[in-house]
């Protein structure tokens, strides 16, 4: 049997003879008389599937285990605060496993990209590979004994005030297996790129080639000798276009926006990593001046190619609305050279050919939708206050979105990438703890009278 078998079952059998709390369960609902508090296999058994069962987690749920799940749970077990890893898939990190193209490499310095109290390898590169970047994941995971329960879909996640914990509702691979979490603390995990962005395009029914968001994307070796529309000018949509054209592709890109493309470096050093020390000793708006400036030196002058800067500088936009400059690979010299077209906004689809809001009309074979992710929160978590439920973000910005009330915290959501993930992960665990050793002085655990 697995070991989130035995987790589970040590969990179930802590509280399963605690009356204090079964009484309180038994009065705060009536939907819950024909659920189990024993100590049972979470699985129940086909003649019994119309029964809940019922997990009391003396420590907090987190849901998710990406990067941000991870660092947070492992943040809790160094401060001696179990924890309880809920995830959909059937891995950790399913979004880098599954949903990313083989070329992809972490944009920033792997300094900038470490989960708390374990560093990168000293072989790996600067900018570790995408393979690079799942085995020290993983390596995480193990270091630190995190085992998360996989397969396991939230349905909804709702404080209940009359019981005082998080009521976690979750389903198995099929819809069926329903379990609740019972916690004092809920951790969300999910992140800002847990749902990938479709956008709607008129005549995406009547187009005959392909239509694949970046999500089902892994090489351009599928789309050799075709011609392909990028939809989309971030990081990744730059990327895809350079990766199509190294496999003999033929893209376009579409800009629909103004962007900040940069030099991944300059001056011998990374282009974050020199802002971040500017960013010691001069007001923003003189970095981002900076910043321009030898942009300009290093890669020309970028509206000449189609992509018009926006008003505010690189590093001011990103603090007022999270849109993150692109770090340029070696995609701006293909537009430069003619093996990268760069096309307006699209009008409308057409069975072979897509018209764009100037007027023109081209062929196209397929079509990558760039568009990127966004939360999933407002799907699952019953709660109006902490999160946004137009963008599914914390509604407090950088660095206050972290705690919500009644034992809701939020890590993953920064908008600034691993390096807020790992600042917010150790916030939360020192939170928790205290909770944790206030309690844990009046009971031996949180159920407990």
């Amino acid at each position: 049997m697995s070991m989130e078998y035995y987790n589970t079952r040590e969990l179930q059998g802590k509280q399963s003879n605690d009356p204090y709390f079964i009484d309180k369960m038994s009065k705060s609902s009536s939907s819950l008389s024909s659920s189990s508090l024993s100590a049972s296999s979470p699985s129940p058994s086909p003649s019994s599937r119309d029964s809940r069962l019922v997990v009391c987690v003396p420590g907090p749920v987190i849901v998710g285990a990406g990067p941000s799940g991870l660092a947070v749970a492992a943040c809790l077990k160094l401060k001696g605060v179990p924890s309880v890893i809920l995830e959909r898939s059937h891995c950790i990190a399913s979004l880098w496993k599954l949903k990313t193209y083989n070329r992809l490499r972490l944009h920033l310095p792997k300094q900038f990209c470490e989960l708390p109290f374990m560093p990168f390898p000293n072989d790996f590169p600067t900018y570790p590979i995408k393979q690079q970047f799942i085995q020290y994941l993983e390596d995480y995971a193990t270091k630190y004994d995190i085992r998360p329960q996989f397969n396991v879909t939230v349905a909804s996640a709702e404080f209940d005030p009359t019981l005082g914990f998080w009521r976690v509702r979750t389903t198995g691979v099929k819809g069926d297996d329903e379990t609740e979490y019972v916690c004092r603390w809920l951790i969300a995990a999910t992140g800002e790129n847990a749902e990938a962005v479709v956008p709607k395009l008129e005549g995406m029914t009547e187009f005959k080639g392909p239509i694949r968001h970046t999500s089902s994307y892994k090489s351009g070796e599928e789309f050799r000798g075709k011609k392909v529309l990028v939809v989309g000018c971030g990081n990744s949509g730059m990327e895809v276009c350079l990766d199509l054209c190294n496999h003999n592709a033929r893209p376009s890109l579409v800009v629909r926006d103004t962007v900040h493309v940069l030099p991944r470096e300059m001056l011998g050093k990374s282009t974050f990593g020199l802002s971040v020390w500017l960013l010691k000793w001069l007001p923003i708006r003189l970095v981002d001046r900076f910043l321009l400036v030898v942009s300009r030196l290093l890669l020309g002058n970028t509206s000449q190619l189609g992509l018009d800067r926006p008003k505010l500088g690189p590093l001011e936009l990103k603090n007022l609305s999270g849109k993150t400059p692109v770090l340029d690979v070696g995609t701006l010299a293909k537009i430069k050279s003619g093996d990268i077209q760069v096309c307006p906004a699209i009008k409308r689809l057409k069975p072979h050919a897509i018209e764009f809001i100037d007027g023109r009309t081209e062929k196209f074979d397929a079509i990558i939708l760039a568009t990127g992710y966004r939360s999933n929160v407002p799907i699952w978590l019953k709660e109006g206050d902490m999160f946004s439920k137009e963008d599914g973000l914390p509604r407090r910005p950088f660095p206050n979105g972290w705690k919500g009330e009644c034992g809701l915290y939020a890590v993953g959501f920064t908008k600034r990438g691993l390096l807020g993930t790992s600042m917010d992960a150790k916030r939360i665990a020192e939170d928790i703890e205290r909770c944790w050793k206030a309690e844990a002085k009046h009971c031996s655990t949180p159920f407990n009278a």
